[in-house]
């Protein structure tokens, strides 16, 4: 029963609720980070239980249509993001579902290539080649659903987790919500990869909210795509006319007071719109929902502006919205160690990095590594994190939450559940070395300078 205060309240009575099943590793969230971190568990032989709110995998890659993996390799030619995210790519290309410069032509500043890749963003950096890839979202589920049967992982879709069950300061498993009603799944570590920290918090792990409200970080969207289109007569047209293709976005961009540009796919027919909605939060339910609406109300405009005065998009129509709503920055866990902004302008090293990679700024910069410890709550037992809700400040966030950077993260953190368990140790207390040595064996990039650990580098 539930009963009604006076001070717009409900009392829900308490209630049992049924454990379907236990588990070596809980992952909540089947999105990039999700998707690194339960093939990793299981194919570490940890009995692994991947939970997810929508009926696909992928999360942002796929039903957000967020279909570019940007920033794989740097100036120097050398590819630095690989294991998982390298697999997602080899078995798109299998099935012709992705486009991307050969890997023996990264760092390339040969003319013909520079030309050839030119109008795809992120495939020419400094005027070099980088590895960058234009991906098929529905081709993309079907490779995640193969993995992941492969893998041996016990799959829920259509579960939304919900909360952490806890014991002390101690996650024991976690309470999800389905057509089902409301069940739990318990397990030894559980690692949350919802993007928007939802386990940790409702476990007791501090984290901090705050985004920089200029940032690509602190703006939603709902991406979109237009078919029928000539990509390259579009191109043709920009390149021959770039102040009335300026004038074109301005107008685009004043119809709801934010950004929307057009991206190249693996087709030359369609093309995939970001937008950059300020302003909004994605832990506000009213937020959320203005964005789905507004973004939609400005679309049908776009796409008619579109048709009429651009070369290219002459008899274009709208291929499908996200069925995701694009979110980009929230909580940001209080871990072990933060990863900040100095960190990441410096090329920071860690004698626990787990993943590495270049940054998303233009100019050169130094590598970023991400330390394990950044995945690790502080006080709380029992939880990883991967993906956007690391412990970083808001501007190195801003700069280390895409799809590859998540991918990387979920990957180590998966192994690093299942090393745990095997050794008998606490995910705090993992050997950093072991896990290293994991994940070059499973096909990870890692610098040659943290194959000598230090003591001080486990977490403490």
């Amino acid at each position: 029963m539930t009963q009604i205060s006076t001070v717009n309240r409900i009392s829900e009575q308490a209630r049992e609720i049924d454990i379907i099943r236990s588990a070596d590793v809980v992952v909540v969230g089947g999105g990039p980070a999700g998707i690194g971190a339960a093939v990793a568990a299981a194919r570490a032989g940890a009995d692994t239980v991947l939970i997810e709110r929508y009926g696909h995998l992928g999360g942002m890659a796929t039903g957000g249509l967020v279909i570019l993996i940007p920033h794989m390799s740097g100036d120097d030619g050398k590819q630095q993001i690989m294991g998982i995210s390298q697999e997602w790519i080899d078995r798109l290309d299998v099935l012709g579902g992705a486009i991307h410069p050969d890997r023996k032509d990264l760092g390339s500043r040969d003319r013909a290539l520079i030309e050839k890749w030119k109008d795809y963003f992120s495939c020419v950096v400094n005027d070099r080649i980088r590895q960058s890839v234009y991906l098929d979202p529905e081709l993309l589920k079907c490779v995640l659903n193969d993995m992941v049967e492969e893998s041996g992982l016990k799959l829920y879709l259509h579960t939304w987790g919900c909360r952490a069950v806890t014991e002390g300061v101690t996650v024991k498993g976690v309470i999800f919500e389905s057509k089902q009603g409301r069940q739990a799944i318990m397990g030894k570590v559980v690692i949350d990869a919802t993007g928007d920290g939802d386990i940790m918090a409702t476990a007791g792990a501090g984290f901090d909210g705050g985004v920089d409200g200029e940032s690509r970080s602190a703006m939603l969207a709902v991406v979109f795509r237009l078919g029928n289109v000539d990509f390259k007569k579009f191109c043709e047209f920009r390149g021959a006319h770039p102040e009335q293709w300026k004038d074109v976005t301005t107008r685009i961009h004043a119809l709801g007071n934010f950004r929307l540009l057009p991206f190249p796919t693996n087709r030359n027919d369609v093309m995939w719109v970001n937008n950059w909605v300020p302003g909004r939060s994605c832990l506000n339910v009213d937020d959320l929902t203005w964005t789905e609406v507004n973004v939609r109300k400005v679309m049908r405009e776009m796409r008619r502006i579109l048709a009429a005065e651009i070369p290219g998009f002459e008899d274009c129509f709208i291929l499908d919205t996200a069925s995701q709503l694009g979110t980009r920055g929230s909580r940001r866990l209080t871990g072990e160690y933060q990863v900040t902004l100095k960190d990441v302008g410096a090329g920071k090293t860690h004698p626990d990095t787990i993943t590495w990679f270049p940054s998303l700024q233009l100019e050169e910069k130094p590598l970023i590594h991400i330390p394990y410890r950044s995945l690790v709550p502080q006080k709380i037992e029992g939880l990883l994190v991967a993906g956007r809700c690391y412990s970083s400040d808001a501007p190195a966030n801003n700069l280390t939450n895409l799809i590859p950077h998540c991918v990387a993260m979920g990957e180590a953190a998966g192994a690093a559940a299942a090393l745990a368990i095997d050794a008998g140790v606490s995910v705090r207390k993992v050997d950093i070395p072991a896990l290293q040595t994991h994940l070059r064996r499973a096909g990870v990039s890692l610098p040659d300078s943290v194959s000598a650990v230090p003591e001080s580098a486990e977490v403490s």
